[in-house]
């Protein structure tokens, strides 16, 4: 069995006392064991805070992105081993944003991939499609072409070690998501195109989730959990989609 995460992507957002407060009603509200996996991705600057605040708690701590080199004169750049020295257990790699604004091409992508995985954290690598691709119907031609990229840089044993998260770019912030079965078509294309690896591998919905459309993603077969936006800034909604995946 796949153990279902939630993973709340707080994007560029926040402050010390927000953050503080946001994260005390998370850990409030979702304190025991759970079936559910959960973890959080401040910004960068609060990082450190977030580690002392979840340690030794139900709530995981990731990044939003990492950079391919270990150390040296890159400027602005936070490679793999700042991440874990402050308590990281995962990052985010090829997020729509990141692929948009900055450039990043599915090769920078994978190589931040195997960054992730040489440091010992677990990449979630988002992948998806545009509005106009979808509607030329090259959803599975470009999500294809974004997961080839990776396996042909880390090979699929590497890519089993992390996470897949499927995100729409047409449905980031928009407040449109898409159906079950449009989500669940998708991810079972992804686990096609991986093989056998893609059996065991964990794969999120992401694009405008709310608590009231979580329940029927997370009733298909393959979509095993969420990669969380806006709704990852409520303490109220957050959990409630984490009780959806449970």
């Amino acid at each position: 069995m796949r153990r279902q995460i939630v993973i709340g992507n707080w994007k560029m957002n926040g402050s010390v006392t927000a953050n503080s407060e946001l994260l005390a009603e998370i850990l409030d509200q979702w304190t025991g064991v759970h079936q559910a996996e959960v973890a959080v991705c401040p910004p960068y600057p609060y990082l450190a805070a977030a580690a002392v605040q979840l340690d030794n708690s139900n709530v995981g701590l990731g990044a939003q992105d990492i950079s391919t080199q270990s150390s040296g004169a890159y400027t602005g750049e936070i490679s793999g081993d700042m991440l874990t020295d402050v308590g990281c257990r995962y990052v985010l790699v090829g997020h729509s944003e990141r692929r948009e604004y900055h450039g990043e091409t599915s090769e920078l992508v994978a190589e931040k991939f195997q960054a992730a995985l040489d440091k010992g954290l677990t990449p979630v690598l988002c992948v998806g499609e545009t509005l106009a691709e979808r509607e030329n119907g090259k959803t599975f031609d470009v999500i294809g072409q974004q997961l080839l990229a990776v396996v042909e840089h880390c090979g699929l044993p590497g890519v089993a070690k992390g996470i897949i998260a499927y995100e729409p770019v047409w449905a980031i912030g928009t407040g449109k998501t898409a159906t079950p079965e449009m989500a669940q078509d998708v991810h079972s294309y992804i686990r096609e195109v991986l093989g056998p690896e893609g059996d065991q591998m964990r794969i999120l919905y992401g694009g405008s989730v709310k608590p009231d459309s979580a329940e029927g993603l997370f009733g298909q077969k393959d979509i095993d959990g969420a990669l969380v936006g806006g709704a990852s800034l409520k303490a109220e909604d957050f959990v409630a989609i984490c009780r959806a995946a449970e």
